[in-house]
């Protein structure tokens, strides 16, 4: 059924669809978290809305952006090589973790959350396999 999908949808429509769930989900994490590390700084009243929003938006970026280019790489790998297997999902990974640690400007950031983002990736996508 996957391949099918995929093979039916545009890979844009698929991005812009990771984008919005995920970026949605980067919120309300932010929602959740920022609150706590607002107190945990000691700030109050303004400075404390101040931080909290600004903590909600990059979350929602972050995750908005980890996903649209995981999204879009892994359809555009796929389209290309012909092939639905785990290789485009590891390759999709580390780009899209690259591309989110690239913020750093440390090449040691940038190459660990790459395989990191890589290796769950691919046990994220062998556990949907395998379901």
């Amino acid at each position: 059924m996957e391949e099918e999908f995929t093979a039916v949808v545009p890979c844009s429509s698929l991005a812009v669809d990771s984008v919005l769930r995920f970026a949605t989900a980067g919120v309300f994490w932010g929602f959740c978290s920022a609150p706590y590390d607002a107190r945990k700084r000691g700030l109050t009243g303004i400075s404390q809305a101040s931080f909290v929003a600004k903590s909600v938006g990059k979350f929602g970026f972050q995750s908005g952006l980890v996903a649209g280019v995981f999204a879009t790489t892994r359809c555009g790998l796929q389209k290309y090589r012909k092939r639905n297997d785990p290789l485009n999902t590891l390759i999709a990974g580390a780009v899209a973790g690259a591309a989110v640690a690239a913020q750093t400007r440390n090449w040691n950031n940038i190459i660990g959350v790459a395989c990191l983002v890589s290796a769950f990736s691919v046990a994220a996508d062998h556990i949907s396999r395998a379901n």
